[in-house]
């Protein structure tokens, strides 16, 4: 492993960027952002700098196109190195990241050129978005608590619905032990109260304490998926979960 930076970002958790030539066991050449606790925040493949190296943001680009092959406006909260939006460069998107350390090092290590990233809390950037704006959502923002509260509760995926197109979608990349897992249970719940459509899939996990990821997607329409294209992702069912409030006491 070379390492190329190691700093404190403006949230005062740590970022890393390394290089490496094997990466979750498959060989290569691979540059790595990395925050605290270990967390990967992205990938690029040096030799293919435009191939998907994680599953997560293969399987949320898979969704996307599927069920909205013509879509054209997305927000993204939770910026990391871009592969989403940089995935997509004919569409338009707007990302929030809380960080402007992330989208610092997203430019000058990771190739990132786009204008299309506002420095601020998402939920409260997405909030000054007119209603009925974008086809997606796409949520994918961590500390090192993990995914922050006000961004899973009741009153965001309230005003979420009312960014999107009557036939839009949110998908978001949590972490959690798929069907077996109380926030991602109650994650599940909470979405449902708002969205008609919900689907969750999560990565198989070698134990039933493992934690991996997860995406779960809410639409005003009918979810449609291939098995073969979701990145290893196999869909779970979540339990009953409890409503997520903005307030922890009225949940």
């Amino acid at each position: 492993m070379h390492l190329r930076l190691k700093e404190t970002g403006q949230q005062h958790q740590d970022i890393t960027v390394y290089d490496t030539k094997e990466l979750y066991g498959e060989r290569g050449s691979f540059r790595v952002m990395q925050f605290s606790h270990e967390a990967v925040q992205g990938a690029m493949d040096l030799n293919d700098p435009k191939r998907i190296v994680l599953e997560y943001p293969r399987a949320i680009i898979h969704l996307m196109e599927l069920n909205n092959p013509s879509f054209e406006d997305a927000f993204v909260i939770g910026h990391g190195i871009g592969t989403i939006a940089g995935h997509f460069p004919d569409k338009r998107f707007k990302a929030a990241e809380l960080d402007g350390k992330v989208l610092e090092i997203s430019r000058t290590h990771f190739g990132y050129h786009s204008d299309n990233v506002i420095i601020g809390d998402g939920r409260f950037i997405l909030a000054n978005e007119a209603p009925q704006t974008y086809d997606y959502v796409i949520l994918d923002a961590f500390t090192a608590e993990g995914t922050p509260r006000h961004l899973v509760s009741a009153e965001f995926f309230g005003m979420a619905k009312e960014k999107l197109h009557s036939r839009g979608a949110i998908v978001m990349n949590l972490m959690g032990k798929g069907a077996n897992d109380n926030l991602i249970n109650a994650i599940h719940t909470t979405l449902g109260e708002h969205f008609p459509y919900t689907r969750t899939f999560a990565l198989p996990a070698q134990g039933a304490r493992d934690v991996q990821n997860v995406v779960i997607m809410g639409s005003g329409k009918p979810i449609r998926y291939q098995a073969r294209h979701m990145a290893g992702f196999i869909e779970a069912l979540p339990g009953q979960g409890h409503i997520i409030m903005d307030s922890e006491n009225a949940t």
